[in-house]
């Protein structure tokens, strides 16, 4: 497949992933619609959770304040945010906001069923986008390149090559994670900040 042909079959994909409704047809309570930028050309992936209610009003991934912390790593490795959101493709496992948790507090993690209805749609972005560089964010995303599930304490401040890509996985910047908080995961998170700027360099971005 040519660059015209993956450049129309990915806006054919983003179209169907604006369509759907697959998780309503579930009886799930995603809320339509899928966040997501980027387009063909892209050299690096963020892949995140889900987007939150912050994420659906402005019509961008990570937009709030565990963007806002995402965009303080990537600055040390030296991407500036704006070049970035131009220029690079982010996503995440689930496309659609999943709702406030039951408790009230946070937003919903998505089910399984929720997370193979999409599965689709991660792999054929990854398939047309083709990065050389991918960016998993969180538990869950981790998961997805990882499914032994193997403990973040083992994987943050590391680099992986998987299909002939580099992962390297980040943790979840939400604010109410203690887990980039304690000291030793702090250094954790700074080695991972290392790798991606070495990628940086060596992908000439």
């Amino acid at each position: 497949m040519n660059l015209e042909q993956r450049k129309a079959a990915l806006d054919a994909l983003h179209r169907r992933m604006r369509r759907c409704r697959r998780c309503l047809e579930l009886g799930c309570t995603i809320v339509p619609p899928a966040i997501f930028t980027g387009g063909i050309g892209a050299r690096v992936m963020i892949v995140g959770q889900a987007p939150g209610s912050r994420e659906v009003e402005a019509r961008r991934p990570f937009h709030a304040q565990s963007g806002t912390r995402l965009f303080q790593w990537l600055a040390q490795a030296g991407f500036e945010e704006t070049e970035f959101r131009a220029q690079q493709y982010l996503t995440s496992v689930t496309k659609c906001f999943p709702g406030k948790a039951a408790s009230g507090s946070g937003d919903r993690k998505p089910t399984t069923p929720e997370i193979d209805a999409c599965s689709v749609f991660l792999g054929a972005q990854l398939r047309l986008v083709d990065p050389a560089l991918v960016i998993p964010v969180g538990r869950l995303a981790i998961d997805v390149f990882l499914p032994e599930r193997p403990a973040l304490e083992s994987v943050i401040g590391t680099r992986l090559e998987i299909s002939g890509r580099v992962i390297v996985p980040l943790p979840h910047p939400s604010g109410a994670s203690r887990w980039h908080q304690l000291p030793a995961n702090r250094r954790r998170i700074q080695r991972a900040i290392g790798l991606i700027q070495a990628e940086r360099i060596r992908l000439g971005l």
